[in-house]
């Protein structure tokens, strides 16, 4: 019988070295187009942020942080005949002021007859179902923080919102920061106690 020449087997001595070599080679090609994918995929992400920001596409808000820890300066309660019918019901609040510095203080003071005013009024156009839930605290507070901030200027200086272009925006923040900082001390309305009865 004839039979086939066997092929030339490598000595057991010589390691196959073409199979590894390639899965190595495969498994760097791999990390390298991994790491190469990661770093496209995270500069295309920022950069795509950017050119949003910068053609005024998207809603920016700009926040000023505190130069230092708040002060609080708490005003006198509140006793005020709410807007319910009959005129029996009453509120008793204790509110306070949250100002962005200590010299803040001295500012709000020079205009503290005219926020207690301003904070009466609106406490007495409320009704006692309006106040006993959350939501009309919320609000209230929120009333509160733009009376309290009448004299110095919007109460949301600190915020920016749709821009139409490049210098329209570092403008606005310019002068959001600047507002914000130099007019505005009231940073935040806080109750210290409220009772409707």
């Amino acid at each position: 019988m004839a039979t086939k020449p066997e092929a030339a087997k490598p000595d057991a001595g010589e390691p196959a070295k073409g199979p590894a070599k390639s899965k190595k080679l495969m498994l760097m090609g791999g990390l390298v187009f991994l790491v190469l994918a990661l770093a496209g995929g995270g500069a295309w992400f920022f950069l795509s942020k950017k050119n949003a920001a910068e053609d005024g596409d998207t809603e920016e808000v700009v926040h000023v942080a505190p130069k230092g820890p708040p002060t609080f300066m708490p005003l006198d309660n509140m006793v005020v005949n709410l807007a319910d019918p009959g005129g029996e019901k009453v509120a008793q609040i204790g509110i306070t002021l949250e100002l962005a510095d200590a010299h803040a203080t001295d500012k709000v003071k020079m205009y503290l007859p005219s926020i207690r005013s301003g904070i009466l009024l609106l406490i007495s156009q409320r009704t006692a179902e309006e106040l006993l839930l959350i939501e009309g605290k919320e609000k209230l507070a929120s009333d509160i923080l733009v009376e309290a901030s009448r004299p110095f200027g919007p109460a949301d200086a600190g915020h920016a919102t749709s821009k139409p272009g490049k210098d329209a925006v570092k403008a606005k923040k310019k002068n959001a920061d600047k507002n914000a900082t130099d007019e505005n001390p009231v940073r935040g309305v806080h109750f210290s106690s409220f009772i409707v009865q």
